[in-house]
């Protein structure tokens, strides 16, 4: 509980609820007018095309009104919450952490961009000993396991790079893209060096996943197989 506590603070707008309900009690009161006058209408036309468009509107008003109603929850009582990471004392012994990146078909979900997801959370920002990352491929294939070996290899100098530097772009895809420009800007000759290193092998990562997965994608998933399961450790 005093982790928990530690870790963020709650604050509740009350000027904010009362506008809100009140806001709210007045579109109910419209609602529920408009959804009556609907209902006490709907066997009252003439016209048998008139009254089947009739229904059709006021089964929309009623579908309309439903989703109203279940956005009413979170501005009933609007919160914020503040996290308070530096609070935490340092003494508390931080909980194990279990990743799971999910995966079906190289063929609809590139295994390059599901490796970057593994390598992501290999690269948290959280004790080694405390963190385990998993892969679970619905479809078996064995592009995805040999890709997320080339993955371990390479998260092996991407992590150390990440956290030695304090990196807050974790994801290489990204990092090596334009949207980590700004984080570059005044890294030293040695970090760029460096990070030239970290880019070639990278490189060389997706292109080893990419050419193991044009060799045989349409025969790469193997749904009716027994489960396999492969452990490493860092």
């Amino acid at each position: 509980m005093e982790v928990e506590s530690a870790l963020h603070s709650c604050k509740v707008h009350q000027s904010r609820a009362i506008t809100s309900r009140v806001h709210g009690f007045f579109h109910l009161t419209a609602v529920s007018f408009l959804l009556y006058y609907r209902l006490t209408n709907l066997f009252h036309q003439n016209d048998t095309l008139l009254s089947f468009a009739w229904a059709l509107i006021t089964v929309s008003e009623f579908i309309l009104a439903f989703i109203w109603a279940l956005t009413q929850a979170f501005r009933w009582l609007p919160v914020t919450r503040s996290v308070s990471v530096e609070s935490i004392p340092s003494d508390v012994s931080l909980p194990g952490i279990d990743v799971f990146v999910c995966t079906a078909d190289p063929k609809q979900e590139p295994t390059v961009e599901v490796m970057n997801t593994v390598i992501s959370a290999l690269a948290l920002d959280y004790p080694p000993e405390k963190l385990s990352v998993y892969l679970s491929d619905d479809g078996g294939s064995y592009i995805s396991l040999y890709a997320v070996k080339e993955a371990f290899e390479f998260a092996k100098s991407w992590t150390p790079f990440c956290k030695n530097n304090g990196l807050k772009t974790r994801c290489p895809e990204a990092y090596f893209s334009m949207l980590a420009d700004d984080e570059r800007l005044f890294w030293s000759d040695e970090f760029k060096v460096r990070e030239e290193e970290i880019k070639s092998k990278y490189e060389n990562f997706k292109s080893n996943v990419e050419k193991v997965g044009e060799k045989d994608e349409n025969n790469c998933v193997a749904m009716d197989r027994p489960p396999f399961v492969e452990i490493k450790p860092v």
